[in-house]
């Protein structure tokens, strides 16, 4: 597929631009790949289900601290917000296109 700066620069709204590799912290992607393959099928889908025993859990299991569990799980929610804003203005709309209920992509 390529570097994350290539993929980057395929996303809609960059106008194929390239980032520049120097950016972009690729262990801090590995942390989050981590992080996220530590949670359970149902934990992905629903992050709402990730209590402070889970979050310790994925921690250990990740290899990470539960601070960064954290991070991770607002970074989701931010983009998740910001999704829905820009597909409601897409479309001319309010409403976005309901990434609420999908969780996780891994």
């Amino acid at each position: 597929m390529g570097s994350i700066s290539d993929m980057l620069g395929m996303l809609p709204g960059m106008g194929g631009k390239k980032i520049d590799a120097s950016q972009i912290d690729e262990s801090a992607v590995d942390r989050n790949v981590a992080i996220i393959r530590s949670m359970t099928r149902k934990e992905r889908q629903n992050p709402n289900l990730l209590n402070a025993s889970r979050r310790k859990r994925i921690a250990a299991g990740s290899g990470t601290t539960v601070q960064d569990v954290n991070r991770l799980i607002r970074q989701f929610e931010e983009t998740q917000k910001m999704m829905k804003q820009f597909s409601g203005m897409a479309r001319g709309k309010g409403k976005g296109m309901g990434f609420g209920k999908r969780g996780f992509p891994f």
